[in-house]
């Protein structure tokens, strides 16, 4: 390869956004990339521009991320800079508002995606709080957050305890060691503090929302990512809605008719799993849409064919071949294994762990594990009946 990604997880998610300050971490997040050690906003952006760096950041539940990806020879450079992002963010007074103007946006753009923000609360509803919490927040909450929360918040959870930096691609080891040493080895070292859970609500919802489309959203429980069951979970979801083969699609699209889309996926933190299934529909049909899916579901307890885990596995070992390909898919997999598992599966194990997934031991893992208790979510003009 010609070129090298990184990923940067650091412990300082949503979970950790005091209350009445829901949005803290998605806006520190911002904030520390508009001026950090000798750059202010600009120059951040044209060091970075000039490194030819793609990269993007994020905030999840539990982590801030910031990756990038460039030809091999500029990794130190772009490392450098992000050290001060860490480290010594400036925390700018007059950009303060930028950073707040950009998040209010995120969160008002998805009134305009009703897809979207049904699964919002379906995790929101389906996880204890705060782990189901939006990381945009509120529109109230953002606009509390003053200057001292960032800081303040920057100051407990910006540190290494927890931080993950995971590289792929064309690297030098030794040479990136040494470097990640002199720019990170005297961060001062912090205490993580334990998170306060409130139990899950896990009834029903009905949002009204006046349109001629209704979305639903459907959570059950199911193993983490750290769990020895998890690919054989995995692999049932698969069958049941990943892809246009699935039995979600076709069931509930193909031969119905009811949707325009539809879907389940998996969804781990590091404690806890949950099977997230959405489909979008007319107002008239999603009573009867909602009925299927549900059935579905719950037939899936029944166990799957020969022929659809086939079809599963080829989409897998094409994705994998695909990731191996991509130093960006292959660092964020790195550093997704190490915070789950604290190590790093190769490919060649990945592929031994599909290869190994049978009929036989996933209708077992549902037999043992089959979908109930569900969570259920719904978007639109009426309510509907829960069966």
């Amino acid at each position: 390869m010609q070129s090298a990604a990184f990923t940067i997880l650091l412990p300082a998610g949503a979970v950790d956004d005091p209350a009445e300050r829901e949005g803290l971490a998605a806006l520190s997040c911002d904030l520390v990339q508009r001026g950090a050690g000798p750059r202010d906003a600009r120059q951040i952006v044209i060091d970075l521009d000039n490194l030819g760096l793609r990269r993007s950041d994020s905030v999840s539940s539990s982590h801030t991320a910031f990756s990038g990806a460039t030809v091999w020879g500029n990794l130190p450079a772009a490392l450098t800079i992000y050290a001060d992002v860490l480290r010594r963010p400036t925390l700018p007074a007059d950009q303060l508002e930028a950073s707040r103007s950009c998040l209010l946006q995120q969160i008002r753009a998805m009134e305009d995606e009703p897809a979207q923000k049904v699964m919002v609360e379906l995790r929101r509803r389906h996880y204890p709080h705060p782990w189901g919490s939006p990381p945009e927040g509120s529109e109230e909450s953002v606009q509390a957050i003053a200057l001292a929360d960032v800081r303040q918040f920057v100051q407990k959870h910006y540190m290494p305890s927890g931080t993950i930096i995971a590289v792929a691609g064309r690297v030098q080891w030794e040479a990136l060691r040494e470097l990640v040493g002199q720019l990170f080895a005297d961060w001062p070292v912090a205490d993580k503090q334990p998170i306060e859970e409130r139990p899950a609500e896990r009834t029903a919802l009905h949002i009204p929302y006046a349109s001629n489309q209704t979305h639903i959203g459907i959570a059950w429980d199911a193993v983490p990512y750290n769990h020895p069951d998890y690919f054989r979970a995995w692999g049932a979801v698969g069958v049941l809605g990943s892809g246009t083969s699935s039995r979600l699609f076709m069931e509930v699209r193909e031969k119905r008719g009811l949707c325009y889309s539809v879907y389940a996926s998996y969804h781990t933190l590091r404690e806890r799993g949950a099977v997230l299934c959405y489909a979008g529909t007319t107002a008239d049909r999603a009573q009867q849409t909602l009925e299927v899916m549900l059935a579905e579901s719950q037939r899936l307890a029944e166990g799957i064919q020969r022929d659809e885990l086939d079809r599963l596995k080829a989409r897998i070992k094409s994705a994998l071949v695909m990731q191996q390909e991509s130093s960006s898919a292959r660092s964020n997999a790195i550093a997704r294994d190490w915070y789950h598992l604290g190590r790093v599966r190769t490919l060649e194990e990945l592929g031994q762990l599909i290869d190994q997934l049978s009929c036989e031991s996933i209708n077992q893992y549902l037999a043992e594990h089959p979908p109930k208790d569900f969570t259920v979510v719904v978007l639109g003009p009426r309510e509907l009946r829960i069966p």
